[in-house]
């Protein structure tokens, strides 16, 4: 049975947590509408247009500032607990900080999960209308680059053609299995060509060996055929960088895609390993502000608490980034490149709590 304190306890803290997202969402707004404004002031579209797409994508930058807010909110929640001095409290009735702690743990748990499961993938969905929507704009509907189960396609407009060209596989610098189906700007079908190897080290692709059929001539074979394209091996492996955009489910169906095609998995790996890990890293977070809480005198200054925990978060933050970015250079193993830092924040929240319960 939940008793009294337990609940006013969660309650507190998940008024806190509800407060500060809200500051960090309208923050997003207010940050990423002038960025929006700026992108349409020369394009003729409603005034509401871009209020609209800074809607749609503030979600996803509230997501990758999680960490950020169950920090902070844990130190608000402290700070209002030390104000009324309903820390003392709850030593009288026995509540050790030990068990203040693990209910706020427990409860950061739960909240995570939730955000993991449901709110990372309304998200992720309403990146990918933010996405689609401003690509109409931007120029960019000329290139389009997917991986489906039949390989990778590419949709190319260059030098008045549109060439759409299907790879079964990748391998470094080189496609395999190719077919180009080249179009003239009245999408009519001009040139078709089949080759088992193309090398893509730049935008000059190099056709090693292909067949050629023109419309109304005979097949031709061909060898060492220069290819120009807006695409080099680099840009490709770009134009999937953006994993926040998809949610679980198509995350694990372009896993499968991507390994059907021999297309690297490393990022995708990352990006679901730290999802996993998600839920874990800001119970962690919750842990690790209590504890620093907990440790320092009450005489400090609230500014002081603020900006110490601002610091934190923040540091914290960046060894988890320049990690996982080791991860994708393949300098660190997939795992421990998500892992490792969580481990060694946890190591730290243990001596914290040794030394609390000593108090």
């Amino acid at each position: 049975m939940i008793k009294v304190y337990q609940f006013y306890l969660v309650k507190s803290y998940w008024k806190s947590l509800f407060f500060v997202s809200l500051i960090f969402f309208s923050l997003s707004i207010i940050l990423n509408i002038f960025e929006e404004v700026s992108f349409f002031k020369d394009i003729k579209v409603n005034s509401l247009y871009p209020v609209f797409l800074t809607l749609l994508t503030a979600p996803t930058i509230v997501y990758e500032t999680f960490p950020f807010i169950f920090f902070i909110s844990t130190q608000f929640l402290f700070i209002r607990l030390m104000d009324k001095e309903e820390l003392d409290i709850f030593k009288k009735i026995s509540l050790s900080n030990i068990k203040l702690i693990g209910i706020l743990s427990i409860s950061s748990f739960i909240i995570s999960l939730i955000l993991v499961t449901i709110f990372y993938n309304l998200a992720s969905d309403l990146r990918f209308m933010y996405l689609e929507m401003k690509n109409k704009y931007s120029g960019d509907n000329k290139y389009l680059a997917v991986v489906t189960e039949n390989g990778l396609w590419i949709k190319d407009e260059i030098n008045g053609y549109t060439n759409i060209i299907n790879a079964e596989k990748i391998d470094g610098k080189y496609l395999k299995q190719v077919t180009i189906n080249q179009f003239s700007s009245d999408y009519t079908n001009i040139n078709n060509i089949v080759a088992d190897k193309i090398n893509i080290e730049n935008t000059d692709w190099l056709i090693l060996r292909g067949s050629f059929s023109k419309i109304n001539q005979s097949l031709k074979v061909k060898e060492n055929v220069t290819f120009k394209s807006n695409f080099d091996a680099e840009q490709i492996k770009k134009m999937f960088s953006d994993l926040s955009s998809l949610n679980i489910i198509q995350l694990n169906k372009l896993k499968k895609d991507y390994d059907n095609l021999g297309y690297s998995l490393t990022n995708i790996n990352i990006h679901i390993q730290k999802l996993i890990a998600y839920p874990i890293y800001l119970t962690v977070m919750t842990i690790f502000a209590s504890v620093v809480m907990l440790n320092i005198k009450r005489n400090k200054s609230k500014l002081f608490h603020i900006v110490l925990g601002v610091l934190l978060s923040v540091l914290i933050y960046y060894v988890n980034y320049f990690s996982s970015l080791l991860g994708q250079n393949e300098r660190l193993p997939e795992i421990m490149s998500i892992w490792s830092p969580l481990i060694i924040i946890s190591l730290f929240c243990a001596i914290g709590l040794v030394r609390i319960n000593e108090k």
